[in-house]
């Protein structure tokens, strides 16, 4: 028997597969049937603080019969029928969830503010989610602000949120950091219980004969983990408090197998989801379960980090080394 059992976030999960930050938990039914397709814990997709501020803004226009004041601010808004959810649906959908299936519902924040990450962060706990995942997503557009001045706001918010917070919290960072094991390090003292990598950025596209802009939404394939690995790999060997998660790239039980090796703590699935149901981490789990047998492995935890920068059998190819000895060595087929 395999026990698929892991720990993450504090919570005791029967197995690393989740369904993250998604549509699927836009509504009861999608949570409950997240559930009894075999999800081990559900994220929702995050509440971006711009939802409530443009909702308070297009509530002011409405009462104000000088609406065209702010026209140049709304203009530059979103406006509220652009976001699916708006926030009193979001919590009230935590709450509800909460209160109809049994996995662990985690909360996801979209925030650009130390008051917005606050007070939303607050809420979220309040309506009962168990955990919270802050998903750092910004377009620095300043050339006067430098990375490290970005990255000290965003440390110290984590740290805020931590002093006020009681639930467990995970940061899903992008892997555009000039030093990202440093970077992680901060977020680790400053109290992140996890890291989930990496964010999907929707890069837009260019229609040359209309001189448009095209943004699209395009789902992942198993290549995209391959990023994921070489840093699951470094960071669960470096850091000792934080846990590290995957988001992105896993469509097979070898995918996610692959990310435990690397020391991954919960995977984290989406796009198989949305293209197959969440039946389909199931039929992953199944297909993991008899690999494991095949090869001996009791556990997850005796698999989990085999691979990583401390056990893996040799540790230079997730550095510079392999990278030098790849093309010194490449000849055309």
């Amino acid at each position: 028997m395999i026990d698929m059992k892991v720990n993450y976030l504090g919570l005791e999960l029967e197995h690393p597969l989740i369904v993250g930050a998604s549509p699927q938990a836009d509504s009861l039914d999608g949570v409950r049937r997240a559930e009894d397709g075999g999800a081990a814990a559900i994220v929702f997709r995050s509440l971006f603080e711009e939802q409530l501020d443009t909702e308070a803004m297009a509530t002011f226009s409405a009462m104000e019969s000088h609406a065209e004041m702010f026209a140049e601010a709304t203009h530059f808004m979103p406006q509220p029928s652009e976001f699916k959810i708006g926030p009193e649906q979001y919590f009230e959908g935590i709450r509800r969830a909460k209160e109809a299936v049994r996995i662990p519902v985690i909360g996801s924040l979209n925030g650009t503010s130390l008051g917005g990450w606050l007070s939303y962060g607050r809420a979220i706990e309040e309506v009962g989610a168990d955990a919270l995942e802050l998903n750092i997503f910004d377009v620095p557009m300043n050339e006067r602000v430098s990375g490290a001045e970005i990255e000290k706001e965003t440390v110290e918010m984590v740290r805020e949120l931590r002093r006020q917070l009681t639930i467990p919290i995970a940061i899903k960072l992008s892997p555009f950091h000039t030093s990202l094991p440093h970077f992680a390090a901060a977020l680790q003292d400053a109290g992140a219980d996890a890291l989930v990598l990496f964010n999907r950025f929707f890069e837009p596209d260019i229609d040359i004969e209309n001189l448009e802009v095209i943004a699209e939404m395009r789902l992942s394939d198993s290549r995209e983990v391959l990023l994921r690995l070489r840093w699951l790999a470094i960071l669960s060997g470096l850091l000792k408090k934080t846990q590290v998660a995957v988001t992105g790239g896993v469509h097979t039980a070898a995918d996610a197998i692959k990310t435990l090796m690397c020391g991954a703590s919960a995977v984290q699935v989406v796009a198989g989801v949305l293209r197959s149901g969440p039946e389909r981490l199931r039929a992953i789990r199944v297909e993991m379960q008899s690999w494991m047998a095949e090869h001996e492995y009791t556990s997850v935890e005796s698999m989990r980090g085999c691979m990583n920068i401390l056990r893996a059998p040799n540790p230079n190819v997730f550095s510079r080394a392999n990278y030098m000895r790849i093309l010194q060595t490449w000849v055309p087929e």
